[in-house]
């Protein structure tokens, strides 16, 4: 299947992609890198099918980007700068049978793709664009393969009335599961009012938002040095400190509903979550009077979901024992490497009892994501 030629025009529903492949022309991924990372299993890695305990599962990653020319040629010269400093990005463009032939060798059924946001400080109409350049071929891939993909919506942030549209034409026409979101917009955090329709909306919807950091800025002149720190750090503080502002700021508490997602095992909240029932008690000249929380902060963990993203059996024995089980999903971060046996992650994790490893494989992201006949 050759998929480089461009397209123009927009589809706007979800029958238009299933009868015809023209939306399909020009979508192009970042590949899975196949070389082994120093910490994977030096055991021949799980394949396809995969099966626990004797029954078979189908495993869903949560977390794993694409990119489409189109929309990054609109962002001009900055273009270049989209594609991060990781092994081999550079030259990892493929098609999408390459894409699926990764995912086998990943021992991976499903991914739910999303395009990291890249259009936050940018005009509204240029901003626009890129969306619907990024839904409509991510429609387009959903319902040509409704097997191996699904998909979160980009959505016009920084235009909240006009994200209510976007994540509503996803969902209802475009066959998406939800959106793909930062941890804030151009400074302004999700626990902003302003924001308030969007998640109304989403939570209407029973859409999910997959919160993906994109680094704290302010911090760029301390992540100077060794150790990539822009993202070793940086990227996990920044899905925190988003997470903290929906807890203490009371969004959550208004909206119950809400399918929040977070990338990275939802950086180091979990790590550390006590301390945030302890805050206001100790300082409360730090804390508003005004916001009265209808829990503790540390309960507002078991409402969100998590990926496994955090690379030893270790880590994930005390994400599972902070959040739950049934709050965590199988991740990658697909196409780039930082953990490319992900099933087997979870395989080695003795902690988790057969049910368990069942469900953080396959079974949560079915039921979160509404997909019918898997889990």
């Amino acid at each position: 299947m050759n998929i480089f030629a461009k397209t123009g025009g927009n589809m706007t529903n979800r029958r238009d992609f299933l009868t015809g492949s023209a939306g399909l022309a020009g979508i192009l991924f970042c590949g899975c890198g196949l070389p082994r990372a120093a910490h994977a299993a030096a055991a021949a890695p799980h394949r396809l099918p995969v099966t626990v305990a004797g029954k078979h599962v189908k495993t869903i990653d949560v977390h794993s980007h694409c990119l489409f020319h189109e929309a990054n040629a609109l962002m001009g010269d900055e273009a270049a700068k989209l594609t991060p400093p990781i092994n081999g990005a550079q030259q990892a463009f493929m098609t999408v049978e390459d894409r699926a032939r990764a995912m086998d060798a990943m021992a991976v059924d499903m991914e739910i793709l999303s395009v990291n946001p890249f259009w936050y400080g940018k005009e509204r109409d240029l901003a626009a664009k890129i969306v619907s350049i990024n839904n409509d071929k991510l429609a387009a891939l959903v319902a040509s393969k409704p097997d191996r993909f699904g998909a979160f919506a980009s959505l016009t942030l920084q235009d909240p009335a006009l994200a209510v549209t976007e994540l509503e034409t996803a969902m209802k026409k475009q066959g998406l599961g939800g959106a793909a979101i930062g941890d804030q917009v151009a400074g302004s955090e999700f626990s902003d009012p302003k924001f308030d329709p969007v998640w109304a909306k989403a939570e209407e919807l029973g859409a999910v938002l997959f919160i993906h950091p994109e680094g704290v800025p302010e911090l760029n002149k301390r992540w100077a040095g060794n150790g990539w720190l822009l993202n070793t750090i940086g990227n996990p503080l920044a899905t925190t400190i988003a997470l903290n502002h929906l807890i203490f700021q009371g969004t959550l508490d208004k909206f119950p509903n809400l399918k929040v997602l977070a990338a990275h095992g939802g950086g180091y909240l979990a790590s550390y979550a006590p301390r945030d029932d302890h805050a206001c008690f100790v300082a409360p000249s730090a804390c508003d009077p005004n916001i009265k929380l209808k829990k503790q902060p540390t309960e507002y963990l078991n409402q969100l979901h998590f990926d496994a993203l955090v690379f030893t059996p270790e880590a994930l024995r005390h994400l599972v024992a902070q959040v739950g089980a049934s709050q965590i999903m199988l991740g990658s971060d697909c196409p780039y490497p930082w953990e490319l046996h992900p099933v087997d992650a979870i395989m080695a994790t003795d902690s988790l009892s057969d049910a368990q490893k069942h469900a953080i494989l396959g079974g949560n992201a079915a039921k979160l994501f509404g997909l019918k006949g898997v889990g």
